[in-house]
């Protein structure tokens, strides 16, 4: 069965880590049936706050940067997503965020209604998205906590902590420009860029000035910073 899968399918980075991981090879044909990728440059809008909600995607590769409109007009950065995340709100009329690419990233996109429909026929699936809303709603109330109660330095930490989803050590990519992750963390970008300094001259991570790619030296460090 599995000479069924579309050839993405077949290839596809993330097929054992996003959504599709709960199918068999069967279902995962049917459901590669309805989707189709899709590359997006950096700096592309994917949905927007407020319009009609027409697609849901898993993330191939690359990252997209969640934003939530303000009473003032203001735009604030309320997630952030990766490589085998899920992107969309089924059974919603309208986007309640604003998606945006933040490097050039790979989607693997459905029609939502084709989606939900494929939803209804695979509880496994249902279940999946279940999941993930669950651990996206833990980790909101825990982020929450953080900007009421941690300092600064446990803010930058955490965030560092939350880059590193393998649990590895090594180099990891921030996605994030040091003004949006100020924004993201309730901090000014100065704050950010301190609290940088001050863990490469710790000696628990080395970064080049305003670079992407962090290298962490010392886990437990990092991890005792963000639970202060």
């Amino acid at each position: 069965m599995a000479d069924d899968l579309p050839k993405r399918c077949h290839d596809c980075l993330v097929r054992d880590t996003s959504l599709c991981a709960s199918l068999c090879d069967s279902e995962l044909a049917e459901l590669g049936k309805l989707g189709r990728k899709v590359v997006v440059r950096e700096g592309t809008v994917v949905t927007s706050e407020g319009d009609d909600n027409l697609l849901c995607a898993n993330i191939v590769s690359g990252a997209i940067k969640l934003l939530k409109t303000t009473p003032d007009g203001r735009e604030q950065a309320v997630g952030l997503l990766a490589d085998g995340d899920f992107v969309g709100q089924p059974f919603a009329d309208s986007g309640a965020l604003t998606a945006i690419a933040i490097r050039n990233t790979e989607l693997c996109i459905y029609p939502r209604s084709s989606f939900e429909r494929a939803m209804a026929d695979r509880p496994k699936l249902e279940r999946a998205l279940l999941e993930r809303t669950m651990r996206s709603l833990n980790e909101a109330r825990e982020r929450q906590l953080t900007l009421a109660r941690k300092s600064a330095k446990a803010r930058v930490a955490g965030f560092l902590l939350g880059l590193m989803r393998d649990g590895n050590m090594g180099s990891i990519e921030v996605p994030l420009s040091r003004g949006d992750i100020g924004d993201y963390l309730g901090l000014t970008i100065e704050t950010v860029s301190r609290q940088f300094t001050e863990l490469k001259a710790a000696g628990i991570i080395a970064a080049d000035r305003g670079g992407r790619t962090v290298a962490i030296h010392d886990r437990a460090a990092l991890q005792s910073l963000a639970e202060d």
